[in-house]
Protein backbone atom coordinates (compact mmCIF):
# COMPACT_ATOMS: atom_id res chain seq x y z
CA UNK A 1 0.00 0.00 0.00
CA UNK A 2 1.21 3.62 -1.08
CA UNK A 3 0.63 7.03 -0.49
CA UNK A 4 1.35 9.41 -3.07
CA UNK A 5 2.09 12.93 -3.16
CA UNK A 6 1.23 15.59 -5.59
CA UNK A 7 4.38 16.47 -8.08
CA UNK A 8 5.71 19.72 -8.67
CA UNK A 9 6.21 21.77 -11.91
CA UNK A 10 8.70 24.07 -11.71
CA UNK A 11 11.32 25.14 -13.65
CA UNK A 12 11.10 23.55 -17.45
CA UNK A 13 14.11 25.89 -18.80
CA UNK A 14 16.57 24.86 -16.80
CA UNK A 15 20.08 23.98 -18.06
CA UNK A 16 19.91 20.16 -17.95
CA UNK A 17 23.28 18.37 -16.39
CA UNK A 18 24.94 15.84 -18.68
CA UNK A 19 27.76 13.23 -18.64
CA UNK A 20 30.34 13.75 -21.04
CA UNK A 21 32.89 10.57 -20.54
CA UNK A 22 31.33 6.69 -19.78
CA UNK A 23 33.18 3.78 -19.25
CA UNK A 24 31.90 0.43 -19.70
CA UNK A 25 33.73 -3.00 -18.05
CA UNK A 26 34.09 -5.11 -21.34
CA UNK A 27 35.27 -8.71 -20.69
CA UNK A 28 35.05 -12.48 -22.87
CA UNK A 29 31.64 -13.42 -21.55
CA UNK A 30 28.71 -13.03 -24.08
CA UNK A 31 26.36 -10.98 -21.90
CA UNK A 32 28.57 -8.68 -21.76
CA UNK A 33 27.35 -7.49 -25.03
CA UNK A 34 24.20 -5.92 -23.03
CA UNK A 35 25.84 -3.55 -21.12
CA UNK A 36 28.28 -2.28 -24.02
CA UNK A 37 24.67 -1.60 -26.20
CA UNK A 38 23.54 -0.01 -23.40
CA UNK A 39 26.60 2.37 -22.83
CA UNK A 40 26.28 3.14 -26.42
CA UNK A 41 23.03 4.30 -26.31
CA UNK A 42 23.64 6.41 -23.06
CA UNK A 43 27.09 7.79 -24.91
CA UNK A 44 24.14 8.67 -28.19
CA UNK A 45 21.82 10.19 -25.94
CA UNK A 46 24.79 12.29 -23.89
CA UNK A 47 27.06 12.93 -27.01
CA UNK A 48 29.39 11.45 -24.78
CA UNK A 49 32.94 9.74 -25.40
CA UNK A 50 32.84 5.70 -24.33
CA UNK A 51 35.86 4.05 -22.96
CA UNK A 52 35.75 0.24 -23.05
CA UNK A 53 38.13 -1.05 -20.46
CA UNK A 54 39.36 -4.48 -20.23
CA UNK A 55 41.05 -5.86 -16.90
CA UNK A 56 43.89 -8.83 -17.47
CA UNK A 57 43.82 -10.75 -13.72
CA UNK A 58 47.44 -10.71 -12.40
CA UNK A 59 48.39 -14.54 -13.70
CA UNK A 60 50.33 -15.53 -10.58
CA UNK A 61 47.29 -16.54 -8.33
CA UNK A 62 48.38 -18.23 -4.99
CA UNK A 63 46.86 -21.65 -6.96
CA UNK A 64 50.12 -21.21 -9.78
CA UNK A 65 52.70 -20.62 -7.12
CA UNK A 66 51.41 -23.64 -5.23
CA UNK A 67 51.85 -25.74 -8.05
CA UNK A 68 55.50 -24.40 -9.05
CA UNK A 69 53.65 -23.20 -12.57
CA UNK A 70 55.67 -24.31 -15.23
CA UNK A 71 56.79 -21.92 -18.03
CA UNK A 72 54.81 -24.13 -20.41
CA UNK A 73 51.59 -23.54 -18.33
CA UNK A 74 52.25 -19.83 -17.67
CA UNK A 75 52.02 -19.22 -21.59
CA UNK A 76 49.20 -20.99 -22.04
CA UNK A 77 47.81 -19.24 -19.29
CA UNK A 78 49.01 -15.99 -21.35
CA UNK A 79 47.66 -17.37 -24.55
CA UNK A 80 44.02 -18.03 -23.01
CA UNK A 81 44.55 -13.86 -21.25
CA UNK A 82 45.13 -12.91 -25.12
CA UNK A 83 42.39 -14.92 -26.86
CA UNK A 84 40.10 -13.20 -23.99
CA UNK A 85 41.14 -9.66 -24.56
CA UNK A 86 40.67 -9.90 -28.23
CA UNK A 87 36.97 -11.49 -27.43
CA UNK A 88 36.45 -8.68 -25.72
CA UNK A 89 37.86 -6.07 -27.67
CA UNK A 90 36.24 -7.56 -31.03
CA UNK A 91 32.72 -7.31 -29.14
CA UNK A 92 33.42 -3.78 -28.22
CA UNK A 93 34.26 -2.65 -31.86
CA UNK A 94 31.16 -4.70 -33.69
CA UNK A 95 28.73 -2.78 -31.01
CA UNK A 96 30.63 1.15 -31.48
CA UNK A 97 31.15 0.84 -35.06
CA UNK A 98 27.48 1.21 -35.85
CA UNK A 99 27.30 4.43 -34.10
CA UNK A 100 28.93 7.77 -34.69
CA UNK A 101 29.96 8.06 -30.68
CA UNK A 102 33.77 8.89 -29.56
CA UNK A 103 35.21 5.22 -28.51
CA UNK A 104 38.52 4.55 -26.50
CA UNK A 105 39.77 1.31 -25.40
CA UNK A 106 41.71 0.59 -22.31
CA UNK A 107 43.48 -2.62 -21.68
CA UNK A 108 44.50 -2.84 -17.43
CA UNK A 109 46.72 -5.16 -15.71
CA UNK A 110 46.27 -5.90 -12.02
CA UNK A 111 43.93 -7.42 -9.55
CA UNK A 112 40.50 -7.56 -11.29
CA UNK A 113 38.83 -5.36 -8.77
CA UNK A 114 41.71 -2.86 -7.66
CA UNK A 115 42.47 -2.21 -11.79
CA UNK A 116 39.13 -1.39 -12.55
CA UNK A 117 38.41 0.76 -9.92
CA UNK A 118 41.54 3.04 -10.97
CA UNK A 119 40.11 3.48 -14.55
CA UNK A 120 36.85 3.69 -13.54
CA UNK A 121 38.14 6.92 -11.98
CA UNK A 122 38.25 8.68 -15.06
CA UNK A 123 34.59 8.45 -16.08
CA UNK A 124 31.30 10.58 -15.19
CA UNK A 125 29.96 7.00 -15.10
CA UNK A 126 30.99 3.45 -14.82
CA UNK A 127 28.50 0.73 -16.78
CA UNK A 128 28.87 -3.12 -15.20
CA UNK A 129 27.35 -6.08 -15.36
CA UNK A 130 25.16 -7.55 -12.94
CA UNK A 131 27.44 -10.65 -11.96
CA UNK A 132 25.14 -13.98 -12.04
CA UNK A 133 25.60 -17.79 -10.25
CA UNK A 134 28.63 -19.08 -11.38
CA UNK A 135 30.93 -16.34 -11.60
CA UNK A 136 33.81 -15.89 -9.50
CA UNK A 137 32.73 -13.22 -7.49
CA UNK A 138 35.65 -11.99 -4.66
CA UNK A 139 33.32 -9.14 -3.35
CA UNK A 140 29.80 -9.43 -1.78
CA UNK A 141 28.02 -8.36 -4.63
CA UNK A 142 31.15 -8.67 -7.13
CA UNK A 143 32.40 -5.90 -9.49
CA UNK A 144 29.77 -3.73 -8.26
CA UNK A 145 29.80 -4.10 -4.95
CA UNK A 146 33.77 -3.00 -4.93
CA UNK A 147 32.80 -0.17 -7.29
CA UNK A 148 30.37 2.02 -5.88
CA UNK A 149 32.23 1.59 -2.43
CA UNK A 150 36.03 2.30 -3.84
CA UNK A 151 35.98 3.54 -7.18
CA UNK A 152 34.51 7.11 -6.23
CA UNK A 153 32.17 7.28 -8.90
CA UNK A 154 28.23 6.35 -9.64
CA UNK A 155 28.03 2.74 -11.14
CA UNK A 156 25.19 1.89 -13.51
CA UNK A 157 24.77 -1.96 -12.69
CA UNK A 158 23.03 -3.60 -15.74
CA UNK A 159 20.91 -6.98 -14.82
CA UNK A 160 22.28 -9.90 -17.06
CA UNK A 161 18.74 -10.57 -17.77
CA UNK A 162 19.38 -7.72 -20.39
CA UNK A 163 17.61 -4.22 -19.63
CA UNK A 164 14.28 -2.90 -20.68
CA UNK A 165 14.03 0.52 -23.20
CA UNK A 166 14.26 3.05 -22.90
CA UNK A 167 16.55 3.10 -19.92
CA UNK A 168 14.84 5.92 -17.86
CA UNK A 169 11.69 6.21 -19.18
CA UNK A 170 9.95 5.33 -15.83
CA UNK A 171 12.67 5.72 -13.17
CA UNK A 172 12.27 5.05 -9.26
CA UNK A 173 14.22 7.02 -6.97
CA UNK A 174 14.70 5.16 -3.22
CA UNK A 175 14.72 7.77 -0.76
CA UNK A 176 15.35 7.74 3.16
CA UNK A 177 17.42 11.02 3.27
CA UNK A 178 20.10 9.68 3.68
CA UNK A 179 23.69 11.08 2.37
CA UNK A 180 24.09 8.11 -0.08
CA UNK A 181 20.76 8.83 -0.91
CA UNK A 182 21.59 12.19 -1.63
CA UNK A 183 24.64 11.30 -3.74
CA UNK A 184 22.78 8.88 -5.79
CA UNK A 185 20.02 11.02 -6.53
CA UNK A 186 22.69 13.92 -7.63
CA UNK A 187 24.92 11.51 -9.73
CA UNK A 188 21.43 10.10 -11.97
CA UNK A 189 20.75 13.82 -12.22
CA UNK A 190 21.29 13.75 -15.79
CA UNK A 191 18.99 10.43 -16.57
CA UNK A 192 16.31 11.93 -14.02
CA UNK A 193 15.82 14.95 -16.56
CA UNK A 194 15.85 12.82 -19.32
CA UNK A 195 13.01 10.45 -17.93
CA UNK A 196 9.84 10.41 -19.48
CA UNK A 197 8.65 9.56 -15.74
CA UNK A 198 10.12 9.98 -12.13
CA UNK A 199 9.01 8.64 -8.65
CA UNK A 200 10.41 9.25 -5.58
CA UNK A 201 9.65 6.27 -3.23
CA UNK A 202 10.09 6.32 1.01
CA UNK A 203 9.73 2.89 2.49
CA UNK A 204 8.02 3.13 5.98
CA UNK A 205 10.19 1.16 8.23
CA UNK A 206 8.40 -1.21 10.87
CA UNK A 207 10.51 0.22 13.92
CA UNK A 208 12.52 3.74 14.01
CA UNK A 209 16.02 3.25 14.85
CA UNK A 210 18.19 6.17 16.46
CA UNK A 211 19.69 6.59 13.46
CA UNK A 212 16.92 6.97 10.85
CA UNK A 213 15.07 9.75 9.89
CA UNK A 214 11.69 9.52 8.12
CA UNK A 215 12.07 12.48 5.70
CA UNK A 216 9.00 13.19 2.74
CA UNK A 217 9.95 12.21 -0.73
CA UNK A 218 7.96 15.40 -1.08
CA UNK A 219 11.04 17.80 -0.11
CA UNK A 220 13.12 15.94 -2.56
CA UNK A 221 10.36 16.15 -5.28
CA UNK A 222 10.84 19.86 -5.33
CA UNK A 223 14.30 19.96 -5.16
CA UNK A 224 14.08 17.71 -8.62
CA UNK A 225 11.56 20.13 -10.09
CA UNK A 226 13.81 23.10 -9.57
CA UNK A 227 16.06 21.00 -11.90
CA UNK A 228 13.14 20.19 -14.22
CA UNK A 229 12.29 17.48 -13.49
CA UNK A 230 8.41 16.46 -12.68
CA UNK A 231 8.35 13.33 -9.70
CA UNK A 232 5.91 12.23 -7.94
CA UNK A 233 6.48 10.90 -4.03
CA UNK A 234 5.57 7.62 -2.82
CA UNK A 235 5.23 6.51 0.95
CA UNK A 236 5.19 2.89 0.90
CA UNK A 237 4.67 0.59 4.26
CA UNK A 238 7.33 -2.31 4.36
CA UNK A 239 4.42 -4.66 5.70
CA UNK A 240 7.66 -6.81 7.73
CA UNK A 241 9.10 -7.30 4.52
CA UNK A 242 12.69 -6.49 3.32
CA UNK A 243 13.25 -3.52 2.43
CA UNK A 244 15.21 -4.45 -0.99
CA UNK A 245 11.47 -6.65 -1.64
CA UNK A 246 9.88 -4.26 -1.45
CA UNK A 247 11.51 -1.94 -3.84
CA UNK A 248 11.58 -4.35 -6.24
CA UNK A 249 8.09 -5.33 -6.01
CA UNK A 250 6.77 -1.35 -5.88
CA UNK A 251 9.44 -0.94 -9.04
CA UNK A 252 7.67 -4.03 -10.73
CA UNK A 253 4.36 -2.51 -10.57
CA UNK A 254 5.22 0.67 -11.50
CA UNK A 255 6.75 -0.43 -14.29
CA UNK A 256 10.15 0.86 -13.95
CA UNK A 257 13.10 0.72 -15.97
CA UNK A 258 15.62 2.45 -13.74
CA UNK A 259 16.28 1.98 -10.29
CA UNK A 260 18.44 5.09 -8.57
CA UNK A 261 19.61 4.51 -5.08
CA UNK A 262 22.63 4.83 -2.30
CA UNK A 263 24.65 1.95 -1.41
CA UNK A 264 25.17 1.13 2.28
CA UNK A 265 23.77 3.40 4.34
CA UNK A 266 25.08 0.87 6.99
CA UNK A 267 28.18 -1.12 6.90
CA UNK A 268 29.23 -3.88 4.43
CA UNK A 269 29.48 -6.20 7.40
CA UNK A 270 25.69 -5.44 8.82
CA UNK A 271 24.23 -6.22 5.49
CA UNK A 272 25.68 -9.15 4.57
CA UNK A 273 24.85 -10.29 8.25
CA UNK A 274 21.51 -8.79 8.79
CA UNK A 275 20.82 -8.34 5.09
CA UNK A 276 20.06 -4.94 3.61
CA UNK A 277 18.81 -3.22 0.05
CA UNK A 278 22.16 -2.86 -1.44
CA UNK A 279 23.11 -6.38 -1.37
CA UNK A 280 19.68 -7.46 -2.11
CA UNK A 281 19.51 -5.11 -5.34
CA UNK A 282 22.80 -6.01 -6.34
CA UNK A 283 21.81 -10.02 -6.52
CA UNK A 284 18.40 -9.79 -7.51
CA UNK A 285 17.85 -6.94 -9.89
CA UNK A 286 15.49 -6.95 -12.54
CA UNK A 287 16.21 -3.60 -14.43
CA UNK A 288 19.35 -1.15 -14.68
CA UNK A 289 20.43 0.11 -10.89
CA UNK A 290 22.67 3.05 -10.64
CA UNK A 291 24.03 3.27 -7.37
CA UNK A 292 26.12 6.00 -5.73
CA UNK A 293 28.26 5.52 -2.03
Amino acid sequence: MSRSVKAYSYCKGCLLMSYKNLGVHVDYRPRCRTSVKLAVELAEHFNAHLTGIFVDPVPMSPELVAMSATPVLLEQITEEQELRATEARKAFDEITTASSIQTGWRRATGPMYSALNVHGRYCDLMILNQEGEGDDALALGGFADSAVLEMGRPVLVVPFIGAPAPLGGKALVAWNGSQEAARAVNDAMPLLESAREVQVVCIEPDTTEEDEVSLPGADLCFHLATHGVRAEAHVISGSGMDSGNVLLSHAADYGANLIVAGAYGHSRFRELVLGGMTLHLLRHMTVPVLMSH
